[in-house]
């Protein structure tokens, strides 16, 4: 990475203050950029999901894996409900998306209220582990919501083997005029489904996969309490990656917890922050991180900087961390500040070898949260900060009311913001499509095949606020 002449101003910068100058180039296609990583986590797109209540669950776990990210489970998850995430996620298909399954006995209006848990926005009735029918949100228009599904489930639907190939799929469902077909196992149980486009979306990405070519997951832990004993329980359970998460990375008690984690040698990643400074990059990596996690006050829901003045512009934090690392022989995640895919482009020019997303994901049909809608009629989710009242309240239910009471009084963070579903990219993998050809796209502007040929090759500028706004199009109806 370097700055055009004269373009490296004397103070930090924001993702906003940058842009990409575009190179001579030999990448003729956004196809031909490999966008897998080299940090040891195994993602194939430099995307993590952020270890927040309100985005990191287990369908977004599945989904985002599916397609070569990795979420990160958040530390105030029970270890019981971590190990059952897990397994979960390891038990899912490589292609095949999870269903959402009802009976045909249950109730239009059950149907209605489970069918945006997963963006392919199906029920499959099902009848002694065999599908029998499939209900969409049309197929329920203007019927009782306590009619039966047997009585509104299309029949006709498509049907595939499991082990159909992803472009057989999507030509049969072509033939068939039909936007999702369901797998059958060998004995005729249900299997999954797909739909035509993520039968396209197969032969894009690669998912993330452990040696045993399961999906990969990651988990949280704080640096409160027997850390080293819940770090072990998460990896016996099957986390690829281990963070350790805490908003203030660069303490006493983070370096204590953070050695005690590594002294274990569990065999996988061991990922700590938040830090903004060489300085902490370099006192992590002596403790023994593998990868820094880089970030504090950028994200959307968190009001530290306002509350505290404490943090640093996101880009230039990133930047001097990631030059540290390099040095060290370890790794930077930029956690937060991410808004646009260019951000993402940015913070791998900076020299990150992956990119945390947080509350961009929580307005998808993936995030946790149940779906509702305002009164003009958009759908949204709710998400918080991890330091607000809501996050704090979770995090302290086990403490007795004096402590609860005395640690409320030092809540951060934003308790509860509509996140709105983009009505053209509801779902995640829709984002992970459009982040992924941003940076496609980046990279090919910059001549780089990969993300660490990105690092090395970009050429950057600052530029005003006037700047950042001429590249903004124009919002619809002008």
């Amino acid at each position: 990475m370097q700055f055009l002449a004269g373009h490296q101003p004397p103070y930090d910068l924001t993702y906003d203050d940058i842009f990409l100058v575009p190179n001579r180039t030999e990448v003729t296609s956004r196809f031909d950029v490999d966008l897998s990583t080299s940090d040891g986590t195994g993602t194939t797109i430099p995307i993590v999901v952020a270890n927040m209540t309100a985005v990191a669950g287990r369908r977004m776990a599945e989904t985002v894996a599916r397609r070569g990210g990795i979420v990160v489970l958040p530390q105030d998850l029970p270890l019981e409900a971590a190990s059952d995430t897990i397994s979960f996620v390891k038990a899912r298909s490589l292609v095949a998306d999870t269903p959402v399954v009802l009976g045909p006995d249950h109730s239009v209006s059950e149907a209605l209220a489970l069918i945006h848990k997963r963006a392919h926005g199906a029920v499959v009735v099902v009848e002694n582990d065999r599908p029998i029918g499939v209900v969409t949100e049309s197929g329920c228009a203007d019927v009782d919501r306590f009619a039966r599904l047997r009585a509104v489930a299309d029949t006709g639907f498509v049907t595939a083997p499991v082990d159909t190939s992803p472009r057989e799929i999507f030509e049969l469902l072509e033939a068939r005029h039909a936007q999702l077909a369901v797998l059958l196992a060998a004995d005729g149980t249900l299997a999954g489904v797909l739909t035509r486009t993520a039968s396209v979306r197969t032969g894009i990405y690669d998912p993330a996969i452990d040696r045993s070519g399961k999906l990969r997951i990651a988990a949280a832990v704080g640096i409160n309490g027997d850390v080293p004993a819940k770090a072990k329980a998460l990896v016996d359970a099957g986390a690829d990656v281990l963070v350790m998460d805490t908003a203030h990375g660069h303490q006493i008690k983070m370096l204590e917890a953070l050695r005690s984690v590594a002294d274990l040698r569990l065999g996988v990643p061991l990922v700590a922050g938040n830090v903004v400074s060489a300085e902490g990059t370099r006192d992590l990596a002596a403790a023994g991180a593998d990868i820094i996690k880089v970030g504090v006050g950028p994200g959307a829901m968190c009001t530290t900087r306002m509350m505290t003045g404490v943090g640093r512009p996101q880009f230039s934090a990133v930047a001097e961390c990631a030059s540290a690392a390099k040095d060290l022989g370890v790794h930077i995640w930029a956690d937060g500040g991410v808004r646009h895919p260019r951000d993402v482009a940015l913070a791998i020019a900076a020299g990150a070898s992956n990119v945390m997303i947080g509350s961009w994901f929580a307005g998808t049909y993936e995030s946790p949260g149940d779906l509702r809608v305002d009164r003009d009629g958009n759908a949204y989710k709710e998400s918080f900060g991890m330091a607000s009242k809501r996050a704090v309240a979770a995090r302290t239910a086990t403490d007795n009311a004096f402590d609860r009471a005395r640690k409320a009084l030092f809540e951060e963070g934003i308790s509860s913001s509509r996140m709105r579903l983009d009505p053209e990219r509801p779902g995640v993998e829709d984002l992970i499509d459009h982040i992924c050809s941003g940076v496609r796209s980046a990279c090919t502007y910059a001549g780089a095949r990969t993300l660490g040929e990105l690092h090395d090759k970009a050429v950057l500028g600052v530029q005003s606020a006037a700047g950042f706004a001429e590249g903004r199009p124009l919002p619809s109806g002008w």
